[in-house]
């Protein structure tokens, strides 16, 4: 793969100061953390490299569902964050240089996308904390009462879901599907690692109809 990198925020240093030779010849373009409609629509071709956080990794998922391109763009990333849970979640890897030689030079395999009832994306990691309500996994339920925090990501059926109860004793349960919907008190979610704006008492997290094509490791 070749072709455009997307350095977000402070990742056009990182970008900058890495020794990987297949970034020559590759254009390079700095946009803002998060970046939007503005930043990244006139930037978007076959294939595209996102250099951030998870955060702007999905920043750019949500341009690229927005316009219809998921089926016919190849994305790659190289977390500016060693502790990416999207680098975690698709074994990627954190070392600048070895990342951008994967983004730019592997092939793309399709990954489940997750999307919420909020128009968002998520590329990483969801987190719900603490929670009282009621939740279900497609038709299984998940939640019934307290939990310390319930975490979403993308898994293989579509999303993974874990709920973790107790403050000294954890106990955790996992359950997988293609939905979890939570009706509950007001609780903020952290969407890869950035707060919602508000408080809410319904939120739901759901696979997309369409694989996100994603560079990583056979």
């Amino acid at each position: 793969m070749s072709g455009l990198v997307l350095a977000c925020g402070d990742a056009a240093e990182l970008v900058a100061s890495t020794d990987s030779r297949a970034l020559d010849g590759v254009p390079v373009e700095p946009v803002p953390a998060r970046p939007g409609r503005r930043e990244v629509d006139p930037l978007l071709g076959p294939s595209v490299v996102v250099a951030g956080t998870d955060a702007d990794l999905a920043a750019v998922l949500l341009r690229l569902l927005r316009k219809d391109r998921l089926a016919t763009t190849t994305v790659g990333y190289v977390p500016s964050d060693r502790d990416s849970a999207v680098a975690r979640l698709w074994a990627l890897p954190t070392d600048p240089a070895e990342a951008l030689d994967l983004a730019l030079t592997g092939e793309a395999r399709p990954v489940a996308l997750v999307r919420d009832d909020a128009g968002g994306v998520l590329a990483g990691s969801g987190l719900l904390a603490p929670v009282r309500g009621i939740g279900y996994c497609d038709d299984t339920v998940a939640l019934r009462g307290d939990a310390s925090s319930i975490e979403v990501h993308a898994g293989v059926a579509g999303l993974v879901v874990t709920v973790t109860r107790g403050r000294w004793r954890r106990r955790r349960t996992i359950h997988e599907g293609r939905a979890f919907q939570l009706g509950c008190e007001p609780t903020t979610p952290v969407l890869d690692g950035v707060a919602y704006p508000r408080s809410m008492q319904r939120w739901t997290w759901y696979r997309h109809t369409e694989d996100l094509r994603l560079i990583r490791p056979v």
